[in-house]
């Protein structure tokens, strides 16, 4: 399952993330992942949560976080949850290989929860996404 937090700089779209991270926690019974470009969510979120900082594995564009997503899975069956934080710092703010990354994404996780943030309005984003977005509170 893959889920869209988005919105421009300041909607909060991280504070959600980290609501969502919190939750996730408190129910699930598996691993749970969060993947940041950068380590802003240090002291936000749960130790129990597998906190890692993309830009320590030298990893440039969507291909390249694919197949390190694809390891962290290979290596740990018991993720259950995976909670990226600015994904289109990771492509460049390539929206059409962000297209295909989530293509290929819900391919290979179609029995893990995937949500990410995305810092773009909607209105954007390519309209194969749309039936991802999820609202933000208000």
């Amino acid at each position: 399952m893959i889920q869209l937090i988005t919105g421009t700089k300041g909607s909060g779209k991280t504070k959600a993330l980290i609501d969502m991270i919190t939750n996730a926690v408190n129910q699930t019974s598996g691993n749970i992942v969060c993947i940041e470009k950068n380590m802003n969510l240090t002291y936000s979120i749960k130790h129990s949560v597998r906190l890692i900082n993309v830009d320590e594995y030298g990893i440039e564009g969507y291909q390249q976080f694919f197949g390190f997503i694809a390891g962290l899975l290979a290596g740990n069956y018991d993720i259950m949850e995976v909670y990226i934080d600015g994904i289109l710092k990771v492509g460049n703010h390539d929206l059409v290989g962000f297209e295909q990354f989530i293509e290929r994404l819900l391919v290979l996780c179609k029995d893990i929860k995937v949500v990410l943030t995305v810092s773009e309005s909607i209105e954007n984003l390519p309209l194969s996404l749309h039936q991802y977005i999820i609202k933000l509170p208000t």
